[in-house]
């Protein structure tokens, strides 16, 4: 390919990816935000208008003086993501169109990838077969984004914590060759600080901590209005900070970190024992269904308000608010975003880490500081699983 293809192909794939995260936008502002000159922008619109990618929306609002023209992606042009959600226990997979539109329900595999962590063939087998059972021509998906837990470089295509491969291979290459679409992988927490930032509560802000509550405790970083990823790719291990008051072993094989107090594990496991202990609680009925994870039952129970949930969740999330603590201190944040599956506990998680913040902040530090819960929960990192294809995958 020369390089004015190349340039070109380039710009194509930025300008549907601008329209992807704003959704209808006018050629000067498309040119500001490619940073290419507006006949470059106009040539390139127009091409992809002929190739069906897309479509004029209307005149833009007045303001005053006159209407631009806006465009915005064609829903109805045959080009697909699929998009995989992985955590420690459950993998979920769905498929979107270009306008972010579920085209194919969310799917749902048990997936214990602590306890078997190299079954990379349960992983492509659960892909192929939610592609083949969408009936969609594999030529008419642009590619598959996964988000997974673990020591996860995007830009390489390793996790070296789960799911190896043969040596000489990636797992990102290991995929592609097995699922035979162009794959794309990235850490669950830093692509829940993406969608959070090009589709939640981080949206147009500069520096956001975004803290993925799950069966783990994760964070994404977003500094000067992009992802911190560290200088190998590995920044966020938040989770793994000694703050822990407990002698307990974490997974990552340490002991006092963060996480042995604040997962939605660690909350479902308490609850499940003081349940069996002989306390009184709605759970114990609701773990009767195994067909539901505990932490499930748990977060639920929480909804309901049921005291003992509610109870563990509120110290559980006052360890979690003493971590955040520590990162206003270092970071001075505008913003820090409670996402991920545990955000479902909505406003019960924010007087406790409100508490600890109160309690552990400097004052004038942490009142520049505002906690929100996200609106996307568990979508999040499905959403951004898709984004990993849209700023990655090439639409020819």
């Amino acid at each position: 390919m020369s390089i004015i293809a190349e340039k070109s192909q380039r710009l194509r794939a930025n300008i549907i990816k601008q329209l992807y995260y704003k959704s209808a936008l006018s050629l000067t502002e498309l040119s500001k935000l490619t940073q290419k000159s507006l006949p470059l922008v106009t040539s390139a619109v127009n091409a992809l208008i002929g190739e069906g990618y897309i479509i004029e929306q209307g005149l833009a609002p007045s303001t005053g003086g006159r209407r631009a023209l806006m465009y915005l992606l064609n829903p109805g042009h045959q080009k697909f993501i699929v998009a995989v959600a992985m955590d420690q226990l459950i993998t979920r997979l769905t498929i979107y169109d270009l306008a972010r539109k579920v085209v194919f329900p969310i799917q749902h595999l048990d997936f214990d990838i602590v306890a078997d962590p190299n079954n990379v063939s349960l992983l492509c087998n659960f892909i192929n077969d939610c592609i083949d059972a969408s009936k969609l021509d594999r030529k008419d998906i642009v590619g598959v984004g996964i988000g997974m837990p673990g020591f996860v470089n995007a830009k390489k295509g390793i996790n070296s914590s789960f799911l190896m491969v043969d040596e000489g291979t990636t797992i990102r290459d290991y995929l592609s060759k097995q699922i035979n679409l162009p794959t794309f992988i990235d850490n669950d927490s830093s692509l829940i600080a993406l969608a959070e930032l090009n589709f939640g509560e981080a949206a147009n802000l500069r520096d956001v901590m975004v803290v993925n509550i799950g069966w783990g405790t994760g964070l994404g970083m977003i500094i000067n209005g992009q992802l911190y990823r560290g200088s190998s790719g590995y920044a966020g291990e938040f989770s793994h900070i000694p703050l822990s008051d407990s002698n307990n072993l974490c997974s990552c094989g340490k002991r006092g970190c963060l996480e042995v107090d604040t997962s939605l594990l660690v909350m479902a496991e308490r609850a499940q024992k003081a349940v069996f202990e002989g306390a009184e609680s709605s759970m114990a009925e609701l773990f009767k269904n195994t067909d539901t994870h505990p932490g499930d039952h748990f977060l639920a129970a929480v909804k309901a308000q049921d005291p003992l949930a509610v109870n563990i969740l509120s110290k559980s999330a006052f360890q979690l608010g003493k971590g955040l603590s520590t990162l206003i201190h270092i970071l001075n944040p505008e913003r820090i975003v409670l996402s991920g599956r545990g955000a479902k506990a909505g406003k019960m998680l924010l007087p406790p880490i409100q508490q600890a913040i109160n309690e552990f902040c400097i004052p004038r530090i942490a009142e520049q500081t505002e906690i929100r819960l996200s609106s996307l929960t568990d979508e999040a990192e499905l959403l951004a699983a898709a984004s990993l294809v849209v700023e990655n995958g090439k639409f020819d």
